[in-house]
């Protein structure tokens, strides 16, 4: 997990997939568990003004991905920064719950 952002209204994440470690022994019958087949990352976008978060994976995710790399080669304000992630913020229905 890597903290991409934070500002007073906004905290956007990266979640990495956990290491997934295959096993080398032999399998001795069709019965053992499956390993997950595609470890994916995603990114979890908090907005702190409504207390609500959002977690982009798949093609979100992918989508997201591309615009913060587009913010790597343009240097976007904070502004332009915040803009977008209200854009996300939009899909936001999951409260925030501190376990």
């Amino acid at each position: 997990m890597h903290m991409l952002y934070d500002s007073e209204s906004f905290v956007v994440v990266h979640m990495l997939p956990d290491a997934v470690e295959k096993s080398t022994g032999p399998v001795l019958n069709d019965t053992a568990p499956a390993l997950p087949q595609l470890a994916r990352h995603g990114f979890e976008i908090v907005d702190k003004r409504s207390g609500k978060e959002v977690y982009l994976d798949g093609s979100w995710a992918e989508m997201f991905q591309e615009q913060i790399l587009a913010w790597q080669r343009d240097t976007p304000t904070q502004e332009e920064v915040e803009d977008a992630l209200d854009r996300y913020a939009g899909l936001a229905q999951n409260p925030v719950v501190v376990h």
